[in-house]
């Protein structure tokens, strides 16, 4: 230094340096960032917890909406095949469809006939257009060989039963005539049905004074959409039920009759 003059050295840090500096300090932000933001052990077993609870409510609500769409969807199939069941007497002079026959070596039935052994539309086919009416969504079991299933038909006092011939039947009780039928909203036509444990098809639905095929407990009413039945009753109204009579949880725990006698069945 000379004459007052002052001269100031600056020393610059080397860029690199200035580098490494910010970069470990952003480092440091980030870690205390993401630790900051993550979850400890007991706010994720919190949150478990609650989706547990949450699943707990909500399934069984789930459970039961389906249930309920089906029972709906059952309650429509009857109301077009018991619709169907009064268009076939109104073309046959007033009387019930039949049962079930035989003729010419065929089975003919309400639901399903077996030409040549293959399944077609049965008797109330003209009417109901499609074997999908036929189904129950709700059914799961042996359909013993017909494509759709679930509901049986009153033949022991509406449709009749019939007795093999040869080729062809002799029916031991006729299809009953309409006016026959003294109570028709009390009188069951169509039902949800099934017997045994695992529940099996039915399609023929049996009072419980019935033998003349057999015990009345290969006909009996499923009462498979938690714990009620949809029913079809002659004047075409469909009701659905949870009253159960000749109930034997050893043979079969979702089924029975409709009465202890054979009243819901009868024409009185």
């Amino acid at each position: 230094m000379s004459g007052g003059d002052y001269h100031f050295a600056i020393h610059k840090a080397p860029r690199a340096s200035l580098r490494s500096f910010f970069s470990l300090r952003w480092s440091r932000i980030n870690i205390i960032t993401f630790r900051n933001s993550g979850f400890s052990l007991i706010e994720l077993l919190v949150v478990i917890a609650i989706v547990s609870i949450l699943a707990g409510i909500l399934f069984p609500i789930f459970a039961a909406s389906r249930s309920k769409a089906l029972q709906a969807k059952c309650l429509t199939n009857l109301k077009q095949i018991a619709s169907a069941w009064m268009l076939y007497a109104e073309d046959n002079n007033a009387r019930a469809c039949p049962s079930y026959y035989w003729s010419n070596g065929n089975y003919y039935s309400w639901d399903y006939s077996f030409i040549d052994s293959i399944p077609k539309l049965g008797l109330l086919g003209p009417y109901t257009k499609t074997g999908e009416l036929n189904r129950c969504p709700a059914f799961k079991g042996n359909g013993w060989d017909r494509p759709y299933t679930g509901y049986a038909y009153n033949a022991t006092y509406i449709g009749g039963d019939a007795m093999r011939d040869g080729a062809s039947s002799v029916f031991i009780r006729k299809p009953c005539l309409i006016s026959e039928i003294l109570r028709p909203s009390r009188t069951v036509v169509f039902a949800d049905a099934g017997f045994g444990n695992p529940v099996s098809a039915c399609n023929y639905l049996r009072a419980p004074s019935d033998r003349v095929s057999g015990t009345f407990r290969n006909g009996t009413v499923h009462f498979r959409h938690s714990g009620f039945a949809n029913v079809a009753y002659a004047d075409g109204s469909v009701r659905a039920t949870n009253t159960i009579y000749r109930y034997k949880p050893s043979y079969a725990p979702e089924c029975g009759t409709l009465s202890e006698d054979d009243s819901a069945y009868d024409l009185k």
